[in-house]
């Protein structure tokens, strides 16, 4: 992740369409600057930090959702922006600077400074309401069938990758398949009154706006973590309904599951060293972009597809789509 000069700028594609702007790694901050790019891409969060009235929130940079707010509306603009304050902010609140993160991690940590920071509840609502996925938690006994749910949520779907070429619809179906519980794994039963063998699964209630997907690549053997390189598959739009048919509970009501890919967060290296980018898809025109911290190019959907991952091949981690 070797730092890179200055270079804040205004991209311009054929035919005066705006495309998006660089970021400067500064302090090893690809992790940070593809998120940026993303949440940037993102324009139903900005539009929700936009509509804050934050002018009693005091402007002594530790505070995220200001920081945040800032950024993104002038990220928004053609005036001259840095991101620097965010990096401060960040590092403040515990994502040191001159180190490299995880992006997942470093995602939700910032929605949850977001959530944390702001005085506006019904904001901080809207905000988890955009990403949030209400799911149902279910085990049942397998000697007296009876059959315990949990309700609860999820911010983005946890996606385990198999040791294999793979794709997004077969890591969905992974997700939502029943699993067996046995031996140490064994679950109580008030029925039976002990533990029992049981198998759990996972339904959807609600689907968001925006779905987060972060394909798992690392596994942890004796203490020594990996990255799996392995192909994955996706697609720039999907049904949920058709993709994954059995993830949903009798309780689903939605009608509409139409998703489109925004945003793909890209990792290039090993679990131990790397460097992070980004396609962005523009609001206005459409079209893809690739943004490797100062640089931003045009780029087609094809171009994208190069993130499926492979032997010494850049992988998509994490996955936006957008409810159409």
């Amino acid at each position: 992740m070797a730092a890179k000069r200055i270079c804040l700028f205004f991209s311009r594609v054929s035919g005066g369409t705006a495309g998006i702007r660089g970021l400067t790694n500064y302090c090893l901050s690809c992790c940070v600057n593809t998120l940026l790019q993303t949440f940037s891409a993102t324009w139903e969060l900005v539009d929700l930090l936009e509509s804050w009235d934050s002018a009693h929130v005091s402007p002594n940079g530790s505070n995220i959702a200001l920081e945040m707010k800032k950024f993104l509306v002038a990220h928004q603009s053609e005036r001259p922006i840095s991101h620097t304050g965010i990096l401060h902010c960040l590092d403040r609140n515990g994502v040191q600077l001159h180190t490299q993160h995880d992006a997942d991690e470093v995602f939700f940590f910032i929605l949850n400074l977001i959530q944390s920071q702001m005085d506006d509840k019904i904001l901080v609502e809207k905000i988890r309401s955009l990403y949030k996925l209400s799911v149902q938690t279910h085990v049942q006994c397998l000697k007296c069938s009876s059959v315990q749910t949990k309700d609860s949520f999820l911010l983005s779907l946890p996606l385990h990758i198999k040791e294999d070429n793979t794709s997004l619809k077969d890591c969905l179906t992974s997700f939502f398949e029943d699993h067996e519980l046995s031996g140490l794994n064994c679950c109580f039963c008030p029925q039976c009154e002990v533990k029992t063998p049981s198998k759990q699964g996972v339904r959807l209630l609600t689907l968001p706006p925006i779905l987060c997907v972060q394909l798992k690549r690392y596994r942890n053997n004796d203490g020594y973590t990996r990255k799996l390189g392995y192909r994955v598959t996706f697609p720039e739009t999907f049904d949920f309904l058709t993709t994954a048919d059995q993830a949903f509970s009798k309780d689903f009501a939605q009608t509409n599951c139409q998703y489109s890919l925004y945003a793909v967060v890209v990792h290039s290296g090993s679990a131990g060293c790397g460097h992070y980018t980004t396609y962005v898809r523009h609001k206005a025109s459409g079209s893809w972009y690739y943004a490797d911290d100062s640089d931003t190019d045009e780029v087609t959907w094809s171009e994208v597809q190069k993130s499926y991952g492979g032997p010494r091949r850049p992988t998509a981690y994490m996955l936006m789509y957008r409810k159409e």
